[in-house]
């Protein structure tokens, strides 16, 4: 009897219940990717690995917060029993106070909360999933915002946490520039998402892209090879990104 094959390729993507984690899930699961899911809300990230196995992808969806440590252990280990992990996409992040204010009227549990989330979480998954992403020649997406190297008023520790991650990225890439694995960044731009409004209720969102918009980008993405792409930073919605 010969041992089934790994699937082609494998993706775990974190905040995948809602937004342009959800959007993201949905293009690689129609591609054929095989898909490690997760979200804080199980109900939300049932819904979305219930539609995407309907539709014949595989999925598995493990709710959590990516904060601790044991449920990063949790994704890294669901993503070995596959075989294989060919994308860790950092996407989850979380906004510290809502509605969005001055910075120095942040509490103190915000700033540990924000920079746990979004700066020391995709680290230390990185950091456990690389063994997999060497094996594999694979790629570490860290999503990013143009708050990061912009200055907003009121974007707070979010914005200073983005900065950091990509300060983080960058110095990932340079490190291991020979391992085969890269790091990239990516800015997805403004899009209309239920963090967009928990940051800003109220305010109008007619006019502002969906996730969707982001779509060309990853197709270009998943045609590139981490050498390619290594220590870039990508702006999703202003192509075309080969002059990036």
């Amino acid at each position: 009897m010969t041992n089934p094959q790994p699937p082609s390729r494998v993706a775990l993507v974190t905040g995948a219940s809602t937004g342009l984690g959800e959007t993201l899930a949905d293009f690689l699961s129609g591609q054929g990717w095989t898909l490690v899911l997760t979200a804080r809300t199980a109900s939300d990230l049932a819904v979305v690995a219930k539609r995407l196995t309907g539709r014949g992808g595989s999925v598995v969806a493990l709710a959590g917060d990516i904060g601790e440590a044991a449920h990063r252990e949790e994704l890294i280990a669901a993503a070995r029993s596959i075989g294989r992990l060919d994308w860790l996409v950092n996407n989850a992040s979380q906004m510290a106070v809502s509605p969005i204010g001055p910075l120095l009227d942040h509490p103190l549990e915000s700033f540990e909360r924000v920079l746990r989330t979004n700066v020391v979480a995709p680290v230390t998954l990185a950091q456990l999933a690389w063994p997999l992403l060497k094996d594999t020649g694979g790629l570490v997406v860290n999503l990013s915002s143009h708050s990061a190297v912009e200055v907003f008023p009121c974007a707070g520790i979010y914005a200073a946490s983005k900065s950091a991650l990509d300060q983080a990225s960058l110095i990932m890439a340079a490190e291991n520039a020979d391992s085969g694995v890269g790091v990239t960044l990516v800015d997805p731009g403004d899009m209309c998402t239920r963090g967009y409004e928990w940051a800003e209720p109220g305010f109008d969102r007619s006019t502002v892209p969906n996730p969707d918009a982001t779509l060309p980008f990853w197709s270009w993405l998943t045609g590139r090879s981490p050498g390619e792409v290594n220590g870039r930073r990508y702006q999703a919605q202003s192509g075309p990104w080969d002059a990036e």
